[in-house]
């Protein structure tokens, strides 16, 4: 084979390697025209993303099934084909089967669906408690520990991102991005308490497999197990007036240690913490690209 065909291959083959790299490294975040479900972070997630393709097995076949019998019957029985409707009143071959038929389609739909519910409701002993509170229009955070550490989590503004060190957009996404992230240990049973101040918000996030409302005067609880590190973005998920669009929720997932140190500092100082954690998660980055 010619040596510049080769030469011009492999280059490809390199440039098509770095722009998969790349795209999997920010699977933790909506993409444009994304059709699909982000990357899953945690078990709950996986499972629905399972559950999403084995109903698909079932859904597309028979919507077309009706697609076609429409078809069909529009055809085969339009006035003009047809001028003399048939009288038949019933059929019992037709009736046994459209009665049996959707039965038996909702029992195995319904089994995996207890089974992905009952999981989602029973959550493993948690490690960590953080009460989320939407208002309008930021989220507030409580980290429910000795000596507790609270702290808001607005969007971050585009004269702030330098201060903040948040100047790449592609890790820190224009309207996503925010000032104080939720920081979690990794592979540890978050249990998560959300709440409203003043109207209904709601507490999403696609890569947890996590949404649940927060309504004012209530406190509603789910969980979360992240088994992967790194920055996952989400939003407020219910309407609730017009800066809804601009109310992000971002959680940073780290090593216990990481998370240990974040925590100790951000007791008393939480812009240096978020700096030093950073700084902490490049360091490991950077060393892990020179190992390779």
């Amino acid at each position: 084979m010619n040596k510049n065909i080769v030469t011009t291959m492999g280059a490809l083959g390199s440039a098509l390697a770095v722009l998969f790299a790349s795209a999997a490294a920010h699977a933790d975040q909506p993409k444009p025209w994304e059709m699909r479900f982000q990357d899953a972070a945690t078990g709950i997630a996986q499972q629905i993303h399972w559950f999403e393709r084995y109903t698909l097995w079932f859904i597309v076949p028979v919507t077309a099934l009706v697609l076609l019998l429409l078809l069909w019957i529009v055809a085969r029985y339009r006035a003009s084909a047809n001028p003399e409707p048939s009288k038949t009143s019933h059929n019992t071959l037709i009736e046994v089967i459209w009665t049996v038929a959707p039965v038996i389609v909702l029992l195995f739909l319904a089994i995996p669906s207890f089974q992905l519910l009952t999981a989602q409701y029973s959550p493993d002993e948690a490690g960590l408690t953080v009460k989320a509170t939407g208002y309008q229009w930021y989220w507030g955070y409580e980290y429910q520990v000795d000596n507790p550490v609270s702290f808001d989590s607005l969007l971050l503004q585009d004269g702030d991102r330098a201060a903040a060190g948040k100047e790449d957009r592609a890790v820190y996404p224009r309207l996503l991005a925010v000032d104080n992230e939720v920081v979690v240990p990794l592979n540890t049973t978050v249990r998560l308490l959300v709440t409203g101040a003043d109207v209904i918000h709601s507490w999403a996030m696609p890569a947890f497999g996590v949404k649940m409302d927060a309504v004012p005067g209530r406190i509603n609880e789910t969980w979360f197990k992240a088994d992967k590190p790194g920055l996952y973005y989400g939003q407020c998920s219910e309407l609730c007036g017009k800066d809804h669009a601009f109310m992000p929720i971002a959680v940073r997932v780290v090593a216990q240690d990481q998370y240990d140190s974040w925590l100790a500092a951000a007791r008393t100082d939480l812009q240096g913490a978020n700096k030093a954690l950073t700084a902490s998660i490049e360091a490991t980055k950077n060393m892990a690209v020179a190992g390779n």
